[in-house]
């Protein structure tokens, strides 16, 4: 999952971009409320995380900004001002959810994770191909019923991979959606994490999934041979 931070405190920035991070999702920051518009319209964000007063244009006139142009990831306000009116007021702008500052970090990562269940209520909570089944809620992957113990990352680039079935995805598609827009796509981590999950996901396993596409990235699919034999099973 793909998270942009708008805040312009640097260190509140830092923490929460440590902390999500760290907790498995990939992390944008954006500065300012113009600087939060455009990222949010120039890529594709599972969830939104905005400060209520930001330089150049308040987080009240980003939110409904959005929302006029049509953006449907969730938005939760992160804000020092707590009155009722203040949250009642980012609510009807168009947010989702609204925490008060300061804030225990495990109540973020909860209403976080409240926030895009609700996404997933539209979309499968387990995503499957062939005999490999990854459950969006538990977080766990298993293959021929078999418990396939992933890190935070090998999780989000699986998950990424699984929605994306049958596509080919190249090493900045990869790069946006698993790590974030600082990310070096001419270094080979991408690569190195790919191995680690072919060690994981198909290894020990027939057939295999992860296949590379020269020149152009990798896709997770099963062989035409085992669709074929799949599809005579149904």
């Amino acid at each position: 999952m793909r998270i942009l931070v708008i805040e312009d405190e640097k260190k509140v920035a830092s923490f929460i971009k440590r902390g999500l991070e760290e907790a498995g999702y990939s992390v944008d920051l954006a500065k300012d409320g113009e600087e939060g518009i455009y990222a949010a319209e120039s890529e594709d964000y599972d969830l939104i995380v905005l400060d209520l007063i930001l330089p150049r244009k308040s987080g009240l006139e980003v939110c409904k900004e959005l929302r006029q142009t049509k953006i449907r990831a969730p938005i939760l306000i992160l804000s020092a001002k707590d009155s009722v009116d203040d949250k009642v007021m980012g609510l009807d702008a168009g947010a989702d959810d609204y925490l008060a500052k300061p804030f225990a970090f495990n109540e973020l990562l909860a209403r976080i994770r409240a926030l895009l269940r609700r996404g997933e209520a539209l979309s499968p909570v387990k995503l499957m191909i062939g005999d490999l089944v990854l459950d969006t809620v538990s977080r766990e992957v298993t293959r021929s019923g078999k418990e396939i113990k992933l890190t935070n990352r090998e999780y989000a680039l699986l998950e990424y991979f699984m929605i994306n079935a049958g596509k080919i995805l190249s090493r900045t598609q990869l790069s946006e959606h698993v790590w974030d827009y600082t990310f070096d796509t001419f270094s080979n981590v991408i690569d190195v994490y790919i191995n680690y999950l072919r060690n994981k996901v198909d290894r020990d396993f027939e057939p295999k999934l992860i296949q590379t596409v020269r020149g152009i990235g990798y896709v997770l699919k099963l062989p035409k041979e085992a669709e074929e034999k799949a599809e005579t099973k149904s």
